[in-house]
């Protein structure tokens, strides 16, 4: 299978251009081809892995691919899928972002590769330097008002207002595009598919500054959830890259709880499992749903691809043990990344203290005299075990490594006492 068969079973083809042009040069030569990332975080997010992914999937395919990290751009802010003008950041914030974002793309491209190692660029390398009569001579002078007019990312703002700025951002990635033609010879851009402007557009300079040129673009679907909620999202924020933003276990935790509808579809996108491999996930999954074979599957791969076969295991035991109730099994470590979002009190007193004392200066329980009936009535676990002595005292022996308590009330409600 080649590389657009690849792409195409995946889903992950929303527009092309030249189809059969592209078709012809990927299955004669290697080929260079760049994604863009603006630094607009300190980390990407998992709406920018499939961008990544795709990256990947032509390098395994034998072609030579160009993170480029939008060390410019980002400056600008690129109106793209956006209904306001974006928050623009200082140039030694963006430098920050970008240093952060080149050594997470590293942890995903080979760039040791014998025949078609990976590179990394930085648009302000040719951008930064660039002085204002070159920019409107040498580059403004290609493009046309009402070209520029009728690109969507520019329509859908019209209305609300878009500032020259934002505006200028087409022009600018376009002029990435030519920079990496020429400098490079880059011959393929891809991205989301709300960049289909800004990557035609590029094709455009490239066509008018370049005799004979042969460029392409492809754009891949925006990753959607069949239950109208936002990819990406949970109740606690973005899911990130970074395992400090995000940890590894919430990471697998949020691929774990993926819809059935989309579970598949995922699969496609965000793993290099084949296709008879995904075939046959389908055809378990709708033998047996209640298993969620295809979400165990999803969650396994793309946390491994992402943070590591070590933090996979720990995010599997994390969430073995919560199931379980074998808390005391953990780490300190398992205990934060699995307890993050639970509430918390920090004690601060003797050595020793009584549960029902402890249950109500936390507000575990409302008073002492709750606290005995939940004691007693075997409402309350420590660290996993169920405690009905009303007399029972916390000891430095329930301490996970002299750092956390863990007490459940009831059958879900977690509280973490932290030392």
């Amino acid at each position: 299978m080649s590389v657009l068969q690849d792409l195409a079973y995946r889903g992950l083809i929303n527009q092309v251009t030249d189809e059969d042009g592209l078709r012809t040069i990927l299955s004669n030569e290697k080929v260079k081809l760049y994604c863009g990332f603006d630094p607009t975080a300190d980390s990407l997010h998992i709406g920018h892995l499939v961008g990544i992914l795709c990256l990947k999937r032509f390098q395994l395919a034998g072609h030579q691919p160009i993170a480029l990290v939008g060390g410019a751009t980002g400056l600008i802010g690129d109106p793209s899928g956006k209904k306001a003008e974006r928050t623009l950041n200082t140039k030694e914030v963006v430098e920050q972002y970008s240093s952060s974002i080149k050594e997470q793309l590293s942890r995903f491209l080979d760039f040791d590769a014998e025949d078609n190692p990976a590179q990394i660029a930085n648009n302000y390398d040719w951008i930064g330097s660039l002085d204002l009569i070159t920019f409107l001579r040498d580059i403004g002078k290609s493009f046309g008002l009402n070209y520029m007019l009728a690109k969507d990312s520019v329509q859908s703002r019209l209305d609300a207002g878009i500032s020259f700025t934002e505006f200028s951002y087409m022009i600018l990635q376009s002029y990435d595009f030519l920079k990496l033609y020429e400098n490079e010879g880059c011959r393929l851009q891809i991205g989301g598919s709300d960049q289909w402007g800004n990557i035609t557009a590029g094709l455009e300079l490239i066509r008018k500054n370049v005799e004979d040129a042969k460029a392409f673009g492809l754009t891949i679907p925006l990753v959607t959830k069949s239950d109208g909620t936002k990819f990406g999202k949970t109740e606690g924020g973005t899911i990130w890259l970074d395992k400090e933003k995000t940890s590894p276990y919430e990471f697998y935790q949020f691929w774990i709880n993926t819809d059935d509808r989309d579970v598949i579809r995922y699969l496609k996108y965000f793993t290099f499992l084949t296709k008879e491999e995904i075939e046959s996930l389908e055809v378990e999954m709708q033998a047996a749903p209640e298993k969620r074979i295809a979400q165990k599957t999803l969650a396994e791969e793309v946390t491994k691809l992402v943070h590591g076969e070590v933090s996979l295991e720990q995010a599997v035991k994390i969430s073995t043990a919560l199931f379980s109730g074998s808390i005391s099994e953990l780490s300190a470590d398992e205990i934060k990344q699995g307890f993050k979002d639970v509430p918390s009190y920090e004690y601060n007193g003797e050595a020793e203290v009584g549960l029902v004392d402890l249950l109500v200066m936390s507000k575990i329980s409302p008073s002492k005299r709750q606290a005995r009936e939940d004691i007693a009535n075997g409402a309350i676990s420590v660290n996993g075990e169920r405690i009905q002595e009303v007399e029972s005292v916390i000891t430095e022996s329930h301490r996970i490594e002299g750092q956390f308590t863990v007490i459940r009330r009831g059958k879900k409600k977690y509280y973490l006492i932290k030392y």
